[in-house]
């Protein structure tokens, strides 16, 4: 008999178990890829680039849950600081929480879509901090986070403006009871029921004692009269009411006014024909906010605050009386736009007198946030209503009215949302 090769069985035996093992270990991975409810794949698709996205019509509202496909995304986290002020706006097919359709908080200066814009572009990109990624706004979080509290945003319409927003979102979850307002609904105030969260707005929009001479379209009728070192009584009487308060100053301080100190005239702005030194409104915006802050760091009473800064406006070739106009339909990218010199001004104080502050603040265990949305709000010049803060301009049978734009205020829905997802963030990460 002829002798058996023990090298080449040895060798077809090995080859026959390396291929088991390989197919072995195939047939195991492709049954965990497609049997793991761990591995998912977002239909979402975000892009950084500048292409038009060709949907028109606004897509059905995201679930209000933690699991949309933004919150799947890495938030940011208590071991992944960034300054989420920072970054850029990046596309996002998911469209916005709401519409005019589904909020019946929106004021009509502010509905854009109500009033016919015809753009939608505008409602698809959401804020993306340069270091790290931005949850988005949770509402139903945000109602049990603040459940049995009381939250104000102190100052001017841009507050207004941030609580409209604020109140679309959380309707996903519970509709809002109004249950106070004054006389021009200016100041305001809503219940939550279920959560017993109190959210009020209150109209101080130089935050100090200003006697104003206005009409509802903002005709003056004489100049301003503002005492810089006392403080409106308008919101200090409640200050003691608020567990969280929002507070910003704001553009009411390029207007003609008288300045005081101690109930004594010490100049003035823009006063052309009176006998008063003109100190210029930079002046009477540093010891406003010096008084705010003040008051803020000395009262028994510990709210946690956030300290707005400036919002830009994005009007061209004039301003909301002479002209000017906003008719851009994307946003800037980072680097390209300068914040130009009042706003930067107005920042560098508002910097400048929060770290005085909050140095002061951390000293007594207060908690006094920055809530820095001016670069946000620089690089949106799309998101204002112009002309549509009228009901369909272009339809009015006299069409040698001239439209007045509103390039400060935001559209709702619009890029202002995205302060209530970097104001939850603080909340939640500090």
């Amino acid at each position: 008999m002829k002798p058996l090769n023990t090298n080449a069985n040895k060798h077809t035996f090995s080859s026959i178990f390396i291929k088991f093992a390989v197919c072995f270990l195939l047939l195991g991975l492709a049954y965990r890829l497609f049997s793991s409810s761990s591995v998912q794949f977002s239909p979402v698709v975000v892009t950084t680039g500048t292409a038009f996205y060709e949907e028109k019509a606004l897509p059905p509202n995201p679930p209000v849950s933690s699991s949309t496909d933004l919150l799947r995304e890495n938030p940011t986290s208590k071991n992944e600081r960034c300054n989420v002020f920072v970054g850029n706006w990046v596309r996002d097919r998911t469209g916005p929480f709401y519409t005019n359709a589904t909020c019946s908080s929106i004021e009509d200066h502010q509905n854009c879509m109500r009033n016919g814009r015809p753009d939608t572009d505008y409602v698809y990109w959401r804020w993306k901090p340069r270091d790290c990624n931005l949850p988005r706004f949770d509402p139903k979080r945000f109602l049990n986070m603040m459940r049995g509290k009381s939250l104000a945003f102190i100052g001017d319409s841009i507050m207004r403006n941030h609580v409209q927003s604020l109140l679309c979102i959380l309707s996903q979850v519970e509709q809002a009871v109004a249950t106070y307002h004054d006389e021009q609904y200016k100041s305001r105030r809503w219940v939550f029921p279920s959560h017993r969260l109190t959210l009020s707005v209150v109209w101080s929009p130089f935050l100090t004692k200003a006697s104003v001479y206005e009409d509802l379209n903002g005709i003056s009728s004489g100049i301003i009269q503002l005492h810089l070192d006392d403080l409106d009584a308008t919101w200090t009487d409640q200050y003691k009411n608020f567990d969280y308060v929002v507070i910003a100053g704001g553009k009411w301080f390029l207007k003609s006014a008288i300045y005081y100190e101690n109930n004594t005239i010490v100049g003035c702005h823009n006063c052309q024909g009176k006998n008063i030194t003109q100190l210029g409104f930079y002046h009477a915006y540093r010891k406003a906010l010096n008084s705010t802050l003040k008051f803020i760091t000395s009262s028994k009473h510990k709210a946690f605050t956030f300290f707005r800064t400036t919002t830009p406006d994005h009007f061209e070739n004039g301003e909301w009386n002479t002209g000017g106009y906003c008719n851009r339909t994307r946003p800037f990218r980072e680097g390209e736009i300068d914040i130009n010199d009042m706003d930067g001004m107005m920042r560098n104080i508002e910097l400048e007198e929060f770290e005085r502050a909050a140095a002061i603040g951390s000293e007594k265990d207060l908690t006094l946030k920055l809530f820095d949305t001016t670069s946000i709000s620089l690089l949106r010049p799309d998101g204002h209503p112009g002309v549509y803060r009228q009901f369909h301009p272009y339809s009015r049978k006299d069409k040698h009215l001239k439209l007045q734009n509103d390039c400060l205020h935001w559209c709702l829905p619009g890029p202002i949302d995205y302060w209530n997802d970097l104001m939850m963030e603080i909340f939640v990460n500090g």
